[in-house]
């Protein structure tokens, strides 16, 4: 049950709850009700910036019927899926808080641990980020392919990208500020956090199963937010395409001597088609391999070049959106 408030103030509220939602119609009262209870022990004002990222199981009308219970909780509503990073981006961009927590929908990450990060930003930290010592209701694969990743991109990034931490973070004004200023189309929010810098600390949680549904992060997506991720945060993979060709190069000159030596000294000849075929084809292999890597580091190009908003919003609730990030249909806003 919802209890119906109207706290509505031109005043900007202590703290900002930022979630994205992608097909959580069942998991979406209970969030609210979580996070309240946690909120309204913290003294201070608070909001709660829920972002429909094109779902198709009626989200978005229980974000409506909140939003109508309850003028503290705000809602975007895309026109279409932009994915769950550009949710994100879209949240920080109307959460109005002097803290900002940005936290999954699908109670996999408990709204309870936002207290503990609170106290750390009391204590004057301004980026306070969860880091996850356990992940119940989840594949062995998904676990060892993510700390395998992590650690990966902690070994090539460019920035100190923490070990086993996901979006799930409390950042302070300026940080959230900072981070709104960055509008690349490819985003790794977990990294250009850490990009950001400011004084970071960390709280310990366990990650849970989740409430209700299925994951939205299958291997597709998984790998494509690992590819944003290295390619954002690393020119490692155009650096290979260098090593490989010295390495190749290498080879080839050792080869050209190995030639030499069975032709004079062993009085044999190196005949067939065989090597020859082999090494085209090796060759090749490489070189079309980092075309695609390259042809990765370029698309990214093309799509900063085009500019276009990073989303687009269909309707909004208890906030009226800036049309900065698109097209919005006026008639079915609140407030």
């Amino acid at each position: 049950m919802v209890e119906t408030t109207d706290a509505r103030s031109d005043a900007p509220p202590t703290f900002s709850v930022v979630a994205p939602v992608w097909n959580e119609v069942a998991t979406i009262p209970h969030f609210y009700a979580r996070c309240k209870q946690v909120l309204d022990t913290l003294g201070g004002t608070w909001e709660i910036v829920l972002v429909d990222d094109g779902s198709r199981d009626g989200s978005g009308d229980a974000m409506r019927r909140l939003c109508e219970a309850d003028s503290r909780v705000r809602a975007l509503v895309f026109s279409r899926n932009f994915g769950h990073q550009i949710a994100i981006t879209a949240g920080l961009d109307h959460a109005r808080g002097d803290a900002v927590v940005v936290i999954d929908s699908d109670l996999q990450d408990p709204p309870e641990v936002i207290a503990e990060m609170v106290g750390r930003w009391r204590d004057g930290y301004q980026v306070v980020y969860a880091q996850r010592i356990a992940r119940d209701g989840e594949t062995w694969f998904k676990r060892v392919t993510a700390a395998a990743f992590y650690r990966l991109i902690r070994r090539i990034a460019s920035v100190d990208i923490p070990l086993d931490t996901g979006d799930f973070r409390l950042m302070d004004r300026v940080a959230a500020d900072a981070l709104r200023s960055m509008r690349e189309h490819h985003r790794f929010v977990r990294g250009m956090a850490a990009w950001i810098g400011y004084r970071t600390t960390a709280v310990m949680y366990s990650r849970a199963a989740r409430h209700a549904g299925e994951t939205k992060y299958p291997f597709r997506k998984m790998a494509r937010l690992a590819i944003d991720g290295i390619t954002n945060f690393s020119y490692l993979p155009l650096q290979l395409a260098t090593y490989a060709g010295f390495l190749v190069a290498g080879l080839s000159l050792l080869g050209i001597l190995a030639a030499i030596v069975v032709r004079v000294f062993l009085g044999h000849e190196l005949t067939g088609q065989a090597t020859t075929l082999v090494s085209v084809l090796f060759l090749g292999g490489i070189q079309l391999i980092f075309l695609g890597v390259i042809g990765e580091y370029l698309g990214r190009i093309y799509d900063e070049v085009k500019a276009r908003p990073l989303y687009l919003l269909d309707r909004s609730y208890n906030l009226d959106a800036p049309t900065v990030a698109g097209m919005k249909r006026t008639g079915n806003s609140g407030g």
